[in-house]
């Protein structure tokens, strides 16, 4: 379970005081895919970064699994990251001079398996999302569908109990998010906690429940994606 109790944080920008999180309290609970949708500026990704443990609070507690995260200390945070949590991102960063295959052993070096586990696990995970034929292509040499595709591989390298997507879709043609959208609720099927931050309703709908979030605040939690919802951003379906 992801939680925050009365979570606030807060940003000096051009000598004034930017709010972005406000005294936020809700619950994230196991298994469930939940999409953060809100204007620019709202704050999504302080939000996505607070549950990642990369931002502390300025108050407030995050929690993963009842344990408090910036409590921990900064090795053993890190250690829950590489645990429990898998990373998606727009940029897709990947590593330019490694290949495919080398840059999915990331997180397994890190985790420090040997060699062969290393390549065994990430060839796999290549091959199940339809790359087995690119192992040996670096990043320039695959399409930009390819590369994401490469970055969700990589993503579940350690086997995360909960993913962080942060608009996995915002650089991808219809036909390759509506495929990246379908492996994040393939894995989600599996048991994995998602949490997406996206500007993009067609994939806000994908989740089972959507977080809005204006001026660093909750206003909408409910099940499903609410009519204010669509109003802010656009129905795009």
């Amino acid at each position: 379970m992801l939680t925050m109790n009365s979570v606030s944080k807060t940003y000096a920008h051009r000598g004034k005081i930017v709010t972005a999180l406000d005294n936020v309290s809700l619950e994230i609970g196991l298994g469930e895919f939940v999409s953060v949708v809100g204007p620019s500026g709202s704050g999504k990704s302080t939000f996505l970064l607070m549950f990642g443990g990369m931002l502390s609070p300025a108050s407030g507690t995050v929690l993963i699994d009842g344990q408090s995260l910036y409590d921990l200390s900064p090795e053993r945070r890190a250690a829950v990251r590489r645990e429990k949590i898998g990373f998606v991102f727009q940029t897709f960063n990947l590593v330019p001079y490694l290949t495919a295959l080398e840059n999915v052993q990331i997180p397994l070096f890190l985790a420090r398996l040997d060699d062969a586990e290393q390549k065994q696990r990430a060839t796999a995970l290549l091959e199940r999302i339809g790359l087995g034929d690119r192992l040996d292509h670096k990043p320039a040499e695959l399409s930009v569908g390819q590369q994401q595709r490469v970055a969700l591989a990589r993503m579940l390298a350690n086997d995360p109990p909960i993913i962080l997507a942060d608009e996995p879709t915002g650089n991808l043609d219809p036909e390759t998010s509506d495929a990246v959208l379908g492996f994040l609720k393939e894995v989600n099927g599996e048991g994995r906690t998602i949490v997406m931050v996206t500007h993009d309703m067609r994939a806000a709908a994908t989740a089972n429940r959507t977080l809005r979030l204006v001026d660093g605040a909750i206003v909408d939690g409910g099940n499903g994606v609410s009519e204010a919802t669509k109003a802010l951003i656009g129905d795009t379906r």
